[in-house]
């Protein structure tokens, strides 16, 4: 006995999208053949668990058809096949909301400082030193699959050993859409040809980036619930794994703060943060004049001229003057 086909138009408008791909296909080859002998079905459906599936989903049913014949594994019509997935989706539903919130609850409790607790252990949980680099790197990876809504980073491009050309970067993770990604580096790291190619790759995978001249420190921060800083220059020596609420909400103010100062990486120059003096000062550096000659040329003291050096280099975050030079050239400052 087969049904036609008007069943199984129902059957695909119906079910086809709200069941996985392999349960729909069984359930139409059981609605084809109009059911068949209990015994059977795992042969005809491809295994005993699919058996189990469109049974457990209501979408097909044991039926026996008298003392003398084996039982049969019939289809359930599609707008009842649909009516027991629905039911089912919903049980399903409700198991995995009380999983939630029995997990919310345990880290709620995990994080309140019981009574009978000593202040050290709270502390250890809120706070947590961590030494090993196996760890750290380890901790780095574990917060950015943690991140929900938003994972935010700072990068000061301390670095352990100068990049090359060779040196590889890691590209940011595939969060499809589904995580805000913002990070703030230090434009020395944008002015660097690897740098520069590390964060082009990550606003590729849509990242927001953003520049500032300095920066005091790394950082990385999923959501407001857990961050990292560390304890040394490059972060690797040492860190801190934060997860007290007040200072992970503050470490994010802090971002935010830094977040509207900074330029937008790749965006039209911004105007130089040096006051003409200053840029007179730094475009008579870049032509190679000693100290004595621009403070002739502009009738000032030598020591008010290296004044505004210092102010420049400060701003720049560089040592040289031809680092000076370089680095005012590539942000539009001078010419």
């Amino acid at each position: 006995m087969t049904v036609d086909g008007q069943d199984q138009v129902k059957a695909k408008r119906l079910l086809e999208g709200v069941v996985p791909e392999e349960i729909f296909v069984s359930y139409s080859m059981l609605l084809t053949e109009g059911g068949c002998p209990e015994d059977d079905a795992a042969s005809l459906l491809g295994s005993s668990e699919q058996v189990a599936e469109l049974t457990a989903r209501g979408m097909a049913h044991r039926r026996p058809d008298g003392p003398a014949m084996p039982p049969r594994l019939v289809p359930a019509p599609p707008e009842l096949a649909l009516q027991g997935v629905l039911t089912d989706l919903s049980r399903r539903l409700v198991s995995d909301q009380e999983r939630l919130l029995a997990g919310h609850k345990r880290l709620s409790e995990f994080h309140q400082t019981p009574a009978s607790a000593s202040s050290n252990s709270a502390m250890d949980r809120l706070v947590q030193i961590v030494t090993d680099r196996d760890e750290i790197s380890s901790l780095s990876y574990a917060l950015i699959n943690a991140a929900r809504h938003d994972w935010l980073t700072l990068d000061n491009y301390v670095l352990e050993a100068p990049v090359e050309d060779s040196t590889g970067y890691a590209p940011l993770p595939v969060f499809e859409g589904r995580v805000q990604c913002r990070a703030i580096y230090e434009t020395r790291c944008a002015e660097h040809p690897i740098g520069a190619k590390t964060i082009e790759a990550a606003v590729e995978a849509g990242e927001q980036a953003r520049l500032l001249p300095r920066i005091g420190m790394k950082m990385k921060l999923a959501d407001e619930a857990v961050a990292l800083l560390p304890l040394t220059p490059t972060g690797m020596g040492g860190a801190l794994l934060v997860r007290s609420p007040v200072i992970v909400g503050a470490l994010r103010e802090y971002f935010e703060l830094l977040w509207e100062k900074a330029i937008p990486f790749g965006s039209a120059k911004a105007a130089a943060p040096l006051t003409p003096a200053q840029l007179q000062v730094l475009q008579l550096l870049n032509q190679g004049l000693p100290d004595e000659a621009i403070a002739r040329r502009m009738d000032i003291s030598v020591n008010t001229m290296r004044r505004h050096w210092t102010a420049i280099r400060d701003e720049l975050g560089v040592e040289t003057r031809f680092a000076a030079g370089a680095a005012a050239v590539r942000r539009g400052w001078i010419d």
